[in-house]
């Protein structure tokens, strides 16, 4: 007969998972908190009011730091190595359904970059910017320097995606007369769109919070990891909280608009 009695070890595993999460967001729940500080308050607790006075401080002319300039930069970047990103994984992961002189080569120098250490390479870059005789900017060497680590997860993925997809669908369609055009375009690429979707998103997410890779090959101005960092050794008001808040925020609309577009897509699918 079934209970619905829960074993000890079901408990044990729900406190460890509990305190795991706890640990995950607390301190984004700190911050969270500390941004509603009252207009004379501090950086740490307790409380002095509360305010939504330094999340309109964001939108001030600032003594030290660049938000808006900052974020704009990280935004764009974030979108030109999601689209780049895209792209190549999907071409690599279409090129390696055969096998090629070269292959296994090709594969791991593709991801040899993810056991590099990043600042290692954001030094690398840099110093190769330099010799060139060329200016680092966000646009090309941290640009560059991105791709090195999103690339390899966006490769990986895909070949994960195309390892699990039939063949017998695209057999079918050439059996009624599609061109390999029409296949690809009509039957294979609607099948992986989420997983497209995926990449870009996780090609996105990375870029905008990058630190490492950034930090050698930015050049004179900041994205915004950069720019908070920098902000921790000099603002003295809680308008950080509020600018990490902020930022906290539109990275989970990023990622709820994903999703929502990933489920419009599957019904889509399902209703063909």
């Amino acid at each position: 007969m079934y209970s619905d009695k829960r074993s000890r070890e079901f408990y044990i595993l729900a406190i460890v998972f509990g305190l795991f999460v706890l640990f995950l967001y607390g301190p984004l729940s700190a911050i969270l908190i500390l941004s509603f500080q009252g207009p004379n308050g501090g950086l740490t607790f307790p409380l002095n009011g509360v305010s939504l006075r330094w999340f309109a401080n964001l939108f001030e002319t600032q003594a030290v730091g660049d938000f808006g300039g900052a974020f704009r930069r990280s935004a764009a970047l974030g979108v030109m190595v999601m689209v780049v990103t895209v792209a190549v994984s999907l071409l690599a992961g279409l090129a390696f359904r055969r096998r090629f002189a070269g292959a296994t080569a090709l594969f791991y120098l593709s991801v040899a970059s993810l056991v590099v250490p990043s600042i290692i390479i954001s030094l690398g870059i840099g110093v190769l910017f330099s010799q060139l005789g060329l200016q680092p900017a966000w646009y090309s060497s941290a640009f560059g320097a991105h791709l090195t680590w999103t690339l390899p997860f966006g490769v990986l993925i895909m070949f994960a995606v195309f390892n699990r997809f039939s063949p017998a669908y695209e057999e079918a369609a050439r059996d009624l007369g599609a061109t390999s055009w029409q296949t690809f375009r009509h039957v294979v690429l609607p099948m992986i769109a989420p997983s497209l979707i995926g990449v870009g998103l996780f090609g996105f997410t990375l870029s905008y919070d990058e630190f490492a890779r950034t930090l050698m090959t930015s050049g004179t101005y900041n994205t915004l990891p950069l720019e908070i960092y920098g902000m921790t050794t000099n603002v003295t008001t809680p308008v950080l909280y509020a600018l990490g808040t902020v930022t906290t925020l539109f990275s989970f609309l990023v990622i709820a608009g994903t999703l929502a577009l990933i489920v419009m897509i599957n019904r889509r699918q399902a209703r063909l």
